[in-house]
Parts: C-alpha cells; structure tokens; sequence
C-alpha cells in the first residue's frame, strides 16, 4: 500500500465551535441543502460517533453514486474530526481509503483556522495521480465552503 499526504490552511469567519457544529453533528441534513448534486446522506452503521459509517449519494450528469465515510474519530475539547472514505461506486478503484483529520483553532478575529490533513492509502503500488488529489481537494474544499456559507447565511 502506497501513502500519500498533504496539509491545507484555511482561515473562517466562523468560530470552532460553531464550525465543528455545523461540520461534525448538523452536516448531514445540510450538506444536501447547499450541494445540489448530493441527493442524501445517511447512517448505515453505528449511531453517529466513532465508528459510524455514512452513505453518501450523489446524482451528477444523470448517473447516481455514493462513497461510504467512516467517522475515526471526534475530539470536541480540541475541535479535531478525524474520518475516511472507505468505499463506493464514486471512489477511486486505485484507493483503498482517504482519511481527512479537520482541527478548528481560534483565530484573533473570532473566526477559526482550519487545518486539513489528508492521507491517500492507495491499493498495492497503484500510483496516486495529480489528478485524484486535485479532485478530491475540490471537492472537500467544496464541501467545507458551502457549511461556512450556509452557517453564515442563517446566523
């Protein structure tokens, strides 16, 4: 298995805790409401801590797919998120998994930094292509920018 790492920064107007709120606990039910190609996400195993796995369908250019995220962990006293894509039709053949570990600091201005770390487990000696990890940075910045923008628009 091949791994394969990198860090991103960001800067919120939004405070840790209001953040990891929105990220962690309420990102089921708003997810589908600011991203229009993602149709639903659901619990398919355990009760939504560590261990839970969630299925999350999307409908892009008429073809419907999911990928499965495992929550590893959540830390609300450090404001760290830690899950995987583990699976699905819309995941990478070449991937075994992806894990993103979230931390929420707080900012001077009140606002949060974000700091993403993400490790691609490729399968055997697959290689990892620019590619995927400019798609799956997208779409995770993507992701991240909409429940900013949806807490922001109903403050």
């Amino acid at each position: 298995m091949g791994v394969h790492s990198f860090e991103e920064e960001a800067a919120s107007p939004v405070s840790p805790a209001k953040l990891f709120k929105a990220t962690v606990y309420d990102s089921d039910e708003i997810i589908p409401k600011v991203i229009p190609v993602i149709q639903s996400v659901e619990i398919v195993e355990e009760n939504g801590g560590s261990g839970t796995v969630k299925k999350i369908t999307a409908v892009e250019d008429g073809k419907s797919s999911y990928v499965l995220n495992k929550v590893d962990a959540i830390d609300e006293a450090s404001y760290t998120y830690e899950y995987s894509i583990i699976g699905g039709t819309g995941f990478q053949d070449s991937l075994e998994k992806v894990s993103f570990k979230t931390k929420l600091e707080a900012a001077a201005d009140g606002g949060s930094k974000v700091k993403i770390n993400v490790t691609f487990h490729t399968k055997g000696d697959a290689p990892l292509t620019e590619q995927i990890q400019q798609d799956v940075k997208q779409k995770s910045v993507g992701i991240f920018k909409s429940i900013e923008g949806y807490i922001l628009a109903n403050a």
